[in-house]
């Protein structure tokens, strides 16, 4: 079997010495197979190119302009668009709190493989560091899932927690117990620290 020539692939030299190459492999050895590359074709550069003057485009129209020659997504050629024509709805409420919910089962996870202390209550604070959760925005709700194996007699201490997620954890010997702080409140619950004076 021979040899790709040179001439079957528009690659200098170079490239293709380093492909077919025996020796160690280290990187000013690697380079991409050859052939794989091609190097960007200069429109507008004269007739004798190929792709002079017009450059590709054609006579004159939407495509032959700047641009990629595609209106902007739901234009509808000056017609009033749809999303114009339908009236607004909703807003955002700006006093609206976010809370990260935390279910039974995950919870019990937790204490189970020793990533949180059941013998003391569990906190917030205690839920963030260990990673039970990821982030406190208003604080923690707690949720029901997994209140059917739930077992474990916890005394919790979270912002909200569903009726079931209540019953469940005071069926098996726990209590909840609900803190729900404003921001600078949960600010100094989670970091004490920044407001020792």
């Amino acid at each position: 079997m021979s040899l790709p020539t040179l001439r079957q692939f528009n690659t200098p030299l170079q490239t293709l010495a380093r492909a077919y190459s025996t020796g160690a492999i280290h990187l000013a050895s690697l380079a991409d197979n050859p052939g794989a590359t091609s190097q960007r074709k200069r429109v507008g550069r004269g007739p004798g190119s190929g792709l002079g003057k017009t450059a590709g485009r054609g006579h004159k129209g939407q495509k032959a302009r700047a641009g990629n020659g595609q209106p902007v997504p739901g234009f509808e050629g000056g017609q009033t668009p749809l999303i114009r024509r339908l009236p607004k709805r909703g807003f955002y409420n700006i006093h609206g709190k976010s809370y990260q919910p935390l279910n039974l089962d995950r919870l019990q996870h937790w204490v189970s493989t020793g990533r949180l202390d059941g013998s003391r209550p569990i906190t917030m604070k205690d839920l963030l560091e260990s990673r039970c959760i990821h982030k406190l925005d208003d604080g923690v709700k707690l949720l029901g899932v997994g209140s059917t194996e739930f077992t474990l007699p916890l005394q919790l201490q979270v912002a909200k927690a569903s009726a079931t997620a209540i019953q469940a954890v005071e069926a098996a010997g726990g209590k909840v117990t609900l803190c729900d702080f404003n921001k600078v409140g949960l600010k100094a619950h989670v970091h004490p620290e920044k407001f020792i004076q």
